[in-house]
């Protein structure tokens, strides 16, 4: 039988807890509800800090319920952001939905889990059930939402139909039944509001827990795509082993605590050699990057990446230590501009006529996280190319720098 000590271990708040204590000291297996919005079609590993404590508690007899936000991804949830997301088509929505599972499976026992789509019981909805869900919550409740009241604050706009998405994602509650519900940090907000449209329909009130969102690669704003400072789940080997090769030495023990299977007493022993300088900082990170992309390709894969990522880095004529250059702008950028920022300041700075130039004459080189080598041509000034921590320029053979996350 699981104690609640047990059954808490790695989430930053839990309501209600004693009575989720004493639905465990029952033997209670609990119907635990995840929602996924598919606005994007990749799963990177900040989603995977959920993830892996569901398989915990699926493990110990618990049912992840999976609700496909296919409904509220053509709303846009803006949690934890400052502008409203742009609505989806159903389907981009569906096709990102099967994305997400194919890649969900990765972690979470298919054959154990139940998936759920909004569809399902907002498709029957007419405007009489809405105008009872909306009168579940007042105005001023929806508006204590801290994103909301900021862009209120700076005179942004907040939609009506954004309004509703707290309402929704409690309605999605009501409809499976749940216990408990899980989500970041920045769902706190919503998980509580669930609880109280449970009872508006005369329901328990699920338990809700929030778990801890990863840093991105950045160090500082959480893991998102929009951010460009993702690892994810599905890149190639040597591209999720660049990016965590990328990332701070100060996040490396948050990382083996959130983002791999590293047993914790390891990941402690880790930490205990880092803190006391008795390894080096970038074995440390070879060890994240190798238990990563062993999780989602195979330790052979693993091997395969480390070698690449040996070759360009250490060998292949790229030194072993080079300058790191925090990106300007994560995405596609002008060639030109790319090398003109990275050697700004240096002995092998440039300016754009002569890093065109160079580039005609084969002078500049590009490595991607990949170990992928290409010369990029630049002809009228326009070309771009793709920006992203662990890529390498280098200017002539001897000038080498290494793009890193962005700064704040």
């Amino acid at each position: 039988m699981q104690t609640i000590d047990e059954f808490a271990r790695g989430t930053e708040h839990l309501e209600d807890r004693a009575h989720l204590a004493e639905r465990l000291a029952k033997g209670d297996h609990l119907r635990i509800k995840f929602g996924v919005d598919p606005t994007a079609p990749d799963i990177h590993l900040g989603h995977t800090v959920p993830m892996r404590r569901l398989r915990s508690w699926q493990e110990s007899g618990h049912l992840p319920v999976i609700i496909i936000g296919d409904w509220t991804a053509r709303i846009g949830d803006p949690s934890g952001r400052s502008e409203t997301r742009p609505p989806l088509s159903a389907e981009e929505v569906e096709a990102n939905a099967q994305t997400y599972l194919d890649q969900l499976f990765l972690i979470l026992d298919r054959e154990r889990t139940e998936v759920r789509r909004q569809t399902e019981w907002f498709d029957r909805m007419g405007l009489a059930d809405v105008l009872r869900l909306c009168a579940a919550r007042t105005v001023q409740q929806i508006l204590q939402r801290a994103d909301f009241t900021e862009r209120m604050r700076s005179e942004r706009a907040v939609g009506i139909h954004e309004l509703l998405y707290p309402l929704l994602q409690g309605y999605d509650s009501v409809a499976v039944d749940a216990d408990l519900e899980i989500g970041g940090t920045d769902q706190l907000f919503n998980l509580l509001a669930a609880r109280q449209i449970q009872q508006w329909y005369g329901k328990p009130a699920q338990d809700v827990a929030t778990l801890p969102l990863i840093p991105g690669l950045d160090g500082v704003r959480k893991m998102s795509k929009s951010y460009g400072n993702y690892i994810g789940i599905a890149e190639p080997p040597e591209e999720q082993y660049g990016k965590a090769m990328s990332i701070p030495d100060e996040l490396i023990v948050r990382y083996l605590q959130l983002a791999t299977n590293v047993p914790a007493p390891e990941v402690d022993e880790w930490a205990r050699r880092l803190q006391a300088d008795e390894v080096n900082p970038r074995d440390a990170k070879a060890f994240l990057a190798r238990a990563i992309v062993g999780e989602f390709h195979g330790e052979e894969a693993a091997r395969r990446a480390e070698q690449a990522f040996r070759h360009v880095h250490g060998g292949g004529g790229v030194p072993a230590s080079i300058r790191r250059v925090p990106l300007a702008r994560p995405g596609q950028s002008k060639v030109v501009d790319v090398f003109r920022e990275a050697f700004a300041g240096t002995k092998d700075e440039r300016s754009k006529s002569e890093i065109r130039r160079l580039s005609l004459s084969g002078g500049l080189k590009v490595i991607d996280p990949g170990g992928n080598a290409y010369a990029p041509r630049i002809e009228d000034g326009a070309e771009t190319m793709k920006t992203e921590p662990g890529t390498v320029l280098s200017i002539g053979k001897r000038a080498f720098v290494e793009l890193i996350a962005p700064q704040p």
